[in-house]
Parts: structure tokens; sequence; C-alpha cells
């Protein structure tokens, strides 16, 4: 009885935190204004240096914003990202990913 108690506040815990970090596409889109200007005004960069982020998967973005603010990823224009993405809460870093990967 235990386990299935256990096994059901699980589920919920689960189904609550992913309704609760869906994404607002409309927020991220409204937080995006800083990211155009390296990753393009949809999404896709005009300089080669800087990736496109339109239409990438929403887990990538969510992990690699992270990476960035957690300073875990580094090299390239890490230093610049990191700076980026520290001003991000948990909440900005999820409607970012959901509107760049709604594109």
């Amino acid at each position: 009885m235990k386990k299935m108690i256990t096994m059901g506040l699980m589920a919920s815990a689960l189904t609550l935190s992913a309704n609760v970090m869906a994404g607002d596409v409309a927020a991220g889109k409204a937080k995006s204004a800083v990211c155009a200007a390296c990753h393009g005004a949809a999404g896709i960069s005009a300089v080669d240096m800087y990736p496109n982020l339109a239409g990438q998967k929403k887990t990538y973005l969510v992990n690699a914003m992270k990476a960035y603010k957690t300073k875990v990823r580094n090299g390239g224009m890490a230093m610049i990202m990191q700076g980026q993405a520290a001003t991000l809460s948990d909440q900005d870093i999820d409607n970012l990913a959901a509107y760049y990967s709604s594109l």
C-alpha cells in the first residue's frame, strides 16, 4: 500500500512540475529581445559563429541555458552566454526554450 501511495505522489509531482514548467511561448518571445542581437529576431542567426535557435528541441535549449548559467558549459562564446544566462530564472529559461522550439 505504501508503495502505491508513493508511486501516486511521485506521478502527481511529475505531472505538476511538467505543468508548471510547460513554458509560455508568448513570454519567451517577449524575453527573447536580448537574444536577437546574436541569434536573430526569429532565432536564425546571420553570423556563422552564433547558432540558430529556431526549431531546436526544447530540452536541449533548457539544458544548454542551465549549463551556461551554472558555468558548466565553457569554450567558444561561453562567457557571453554565461553572463546572459545568469540573469534568467528557471521559468525564463523554460519560456525561452518553449518559444525557440516552437519556431
